[in-house]
């Protein structure tokens, strides 16, 4: 699967300020639900919080996939968010996260779920992935050097 099968361009934040990971978790299940009206935003919250009360999605070098799955979910569907400054997100590494890869999936999607995590954490490890993200200073930026060529 292609990043791009995803993440549509108005699934971007580009140097956002966040402020902490609650907030952003917040922020996030707000935009997903703006472009996907059938699920609530306090309903992604919930499965993202829950997620994240489990152990934090937070992976290392700077970079959280927080993710869950729901039943009102018919089609996975993500967010790519790049904060203004990074915050503290309980990673395994104890660094403070800048970039994060949002994934909401249907409940039923549970073998793809678990692939995509783990080809996105492989994609998420490669310093050049990670610096083209940062270094994107626009939407457009940002969605493009997330959805080159790239298999999750």
């Amino acid at each position: 699967m292609l990043i791009s099968e995803l993440l549509a361009p108005s699934g971007v934040l580009c140097a956002l300020e966040g402020g902490s990971k609650k907030r952003i978790l917040e922020i996030a299940s707000q935009q997903i639900s703006e472009h996907y009206p059938e699920l609530e935003p306090e309903l992604i919250f919930a499965g993202l919080l829950g997620r994240e009360r489990l152990g934090s999605t937070g992976i290392g070098e700077g970079v959280a996939i927080p993710h869950c799955r729901l039943d009102e979910c018919n089609k996975a569907t993500a967010l790519l968010i790049q904060l203004q400054e990074p915050i503290d997100f309980d990673a395994i590494d104890a660094q403070p996260v800048d970039l994060l890869f949002v994934l909401v999936v249907p409940s039923e999607a549970c073998d793809q779920h678990l692939q995509t995590l783990s080809n996105l954490a492989e994609l998420f490890s490669q310093a050049s992935f990670r610096d083209q993200l940062r270094n994107a200073e626009s939407v457009e930026a940002l969605f493009a050097a997330a959805t080159g060529p790239r298999q999750v």
